[in-house]
Formats: C-alpha cells, sequence, structure tokens
C-alpha cells in the first residue's frame, strides 16, 4: 500500500490532505486527487428535443457548456446532428481530447449499459449504436447509460440520496423516469430496463402514448402532458403570459416554468394536475418498495414548490399511513443533475486509466 500511495504522489496524481483524527494512535494522513490535474470529461446529455454537452474537471466542476440544443431524438438525422454537435463543442472550446478520460451518453430509451445499445431502436437506426460510433469517431472510451439512471446516480453522489441507502429518484422531464436505489446501488432488473415508470398503467386518459399503449402515466403526469394543457387551455380562450414566453424561450419546459414564477393561474393549475396524477404513481412505488425516500429530479425538480403539495394529497390519498410515513419525499436541489451524473458515470468507469 504504501509503495502504491508513493506511486501516485510521484506521479502527482494524489497529494496530502491532513491528518484524520485520532482513534488512539499515530493520526493517519488522508490524501486527495490532485484538484489540479488536466485530466477532464464530456457528458452529452440527450433528452427527447434536446442535447446538452459540458467538459468536466475530476471533480464534476463543469469548465464549458452548451445547453438546449434542438435535436429531436425522432428526425432520422439525430444521430449526426448530435455527432457534429460534438466535433462544433469540441473544436470551439479547443479541448485537448489528449486529456479526456472519457466521454459519457446520457439518453431516454431501454438503453444497456453493459452492450453500450439503445433498444429503444432498431439495429438500423444511428441511434441503436450511436456509443460506438462516438468512441471510432473520437478515439475515446465512451460509456451510455438510461437517463434517469444517471439522475438517480447524481442524487447518489452529490444530492438528496447521500445519506439513504434505499431512494427511487424520479426524473421529472417530458417522460417520467425513475432511478432505483437499493442498497446504495442503482437497480437495472434482469434486463436492464428496471424503472419505466412513465408506462405504468394508472391514467385515465386513453391517450395514446409514445411506447404505443394507452393509459400510461406519462400521458397525465409528465411535463409534456402539463405543455400540452396549458396550449389546449390557451387555445380555449384563456389569458396565460405562457403564450408569449414560449416564442421567447428555445425551450417549451423553460417558457412554462417561468410563467409559474410569475405567477400564471394557467400554468400552474396545470402543473397542480400533473403533481397530483404523479402523487398517484409514488404511491404505488410506495406500496412495492417502501424506500426511505422520494426524490423529485430532473427538469421538474425546478417546479418542485407548486408540485410538492399536490403529490402529497394524492399520496395521502392513496397509501396506506402505516407504509407512508416512514417515506419522505423531497425535490431535489441539484441543478443540471442528469449532466452530474453522467459526468460521475465517467468518472467511476474510467479513473483507472488515470491510476494506472
Amino acid at each position: 500500500m504504501t509503495k502504491q500511495i508513493n506511486e501516485l504522489l510521484s506521479k502527482s496524481i494524489i497529494v496530502e490532505n491532513g491528518y484524520a483524527p485520532s482513534t488512539g494512535g499515530r493520526k493517519a494522513i488522508q490524501y486527495m486527487l490532485n484538484e489540479n490535474l488536466r485530466y477532464t470529461i464530456i457528458s452529452i446529455s440527450i433528452d427527447q428535443f434536446y442535447t446538452s454537452i459540458a467538459l468536466s474537471n475530476l471533480h464534476a466542476g463543469v469548465l464549458f457548456s452548451q445547453d438546449n440544443m434542438q435535436i429531436d431524438l425522432r428526425n432520422p438525422d439525430a444521430a449526426y446532428m448530435i455527432m457534429e454537435t460534438i466535433d462544433q463543442f469540441i473544436s470551439s472550446n479547443s479541448i485537448e481530447l489528449q486529456y479526456v478520460i472519457g466521454i459519457g451518453i446520457s439518453m431516454p430509451g431501454f438503453v444497456n449499459a453493459d452492450s453500450g445499445l439503445n433498444e429503444s431502436y432498431s439495429s438500423q437506426s444511428p441511434l441503436y449504436n450511436i456509443k460506438e460510433q462516438i468512441e471510432l469517431k473520437f478515439n475515446k472510451p465512451a460509456v451510455i447509460d438510461n437517463d434517469s439512471r444517471c439522475v438517480a446516480w447524481a442524487e447518489k453522489k452529490f444530492g438528496e440520496a447521500r445519506d439513504s441507502s434505499h431512494s427511487l429518484v424520479v426524473n421529472l422531464n417530458w417522460g417520467v423516469g425513475l432511478g432505483i436505489l437499493i442498497n446504495d446501488n442503482i437497480f437495472k432488473g434482469t434486463s436492464g430496463f428496471a424503472g419505466e415508470f412513465s408506462h405504468i398503467p394508472i391514467s385515465d386518459a386513453q391517450t395514446l402514448c409514445s411506447c404505443g399503449k394507452r393509459g400510461c402515466l406519462e400521458v397525465e403526469a409528465s411535463l409534456s402532458a402539463a405543455i400540452q394543457n396549458i396550449e389546449k387551455d390557451i387555445k380555449n380562450g384563456e389569458y396565460s403570459i405562457y403564450d408569449k414566453l414560449a416564442k421567447e424561450y428555445n425551450n417549451k419546459v423553460e417558457a412554462m416554468v417561468e410563467a409559474a414564477r410569475i405567477g400564471d393561474q394557467v400554468a400552474i393549475n396545470n402543473i397542480g394536475k400533473i403533481g397530483y396524477l404523479l402523487g398517484k404513481g409514488i404511491s404505488t412505488l410506495i406500496h412495492i418498495l417502501n424506500p426511505n425516500k422520494i426524490i423529485i429530479s430532473g427538469q421538474g425538480a425546478e417546479i418542485g414548490d407548486i408540485l410538492a403539495p399536490h403529490i402529497q394529497v394524492a399520496v395521502n390519498e392513496y397509501c396506506i399511513p402505516k407504509i407512508a410515513k416512514k417515506t419522505t419525499i423531497e425535490i431535489s436541489k441539484l441543478q443540471s443533475a442528469q449532466q452530474l451524473g453522467t459526468t460521475a458515470l465517467v468518472i467511476e468507469k474510467f479513473m483507472n486509466s488515470i491510476i494506472n
């Protein structure tokens, strides 16, 4: 151990970090990762309609970022557009690839982290093996995972789940994803696809879901649902500042969040509606998994103050009190949780490349 520590010190990979508290004998010297190392991580956070890219240091601090680039995954050229965006990001920020330890990709869908494939797409789609394409184009190792699992990982490493061994992290975005933390690890299930919270059939609406089924939670309890309902109310003659903001903001979610902050009643009312349906779904999760915490994360956390009381009303209505009383529901305080989790994924996967 001493030999290995000395070797890491000689390479300036680690530095001394003071003494640990005494346990009765000589105080132990503590070490930490050298904050001045030049190594970096590229993280690509993809959702259904927007892609964000960040360059971070080994402490997950963002050095450069480019957010909310409009790339619709339904576009046949989406993979090409993502690759071009990464290329432009690297060039415009003069990123030295020799210091990049790896590239992380998080995106929605049936992402198999072990095979590196997104099985939501056919094998003929460029998005099916986008990880491999990125590795080949940039000649750097890459890792890919589902966006909601990355959000859960961010909460475990940096957020509300740090002090909880059993937590559920709801990724409230265009859909409603779920990251399951059991004994401090992400639970993926037999096929690696555990956490498809969006598609539990508890909605009374017969609206067709993106998965091809009807009755999915997503059609009534996602940010997409809130935006659709706001736009429907405006079309039916109700006044909302969202109508003006949607023309000014690149991202409709940001427009809705700003409208709610201003106090727009149409936006607040429709956010409350999805909160109640979300609480109904959360009640099911509490009965099945009995977690310490349920954390609302993702873009939806920005309107958590509006969502929280409506979620709690539904939990009070649908949950057995004896089961629910040990579970706390919290709103994430993390900014850019998906990006943070994607960066942490790379550090976990490729840190040994620096040490060795």
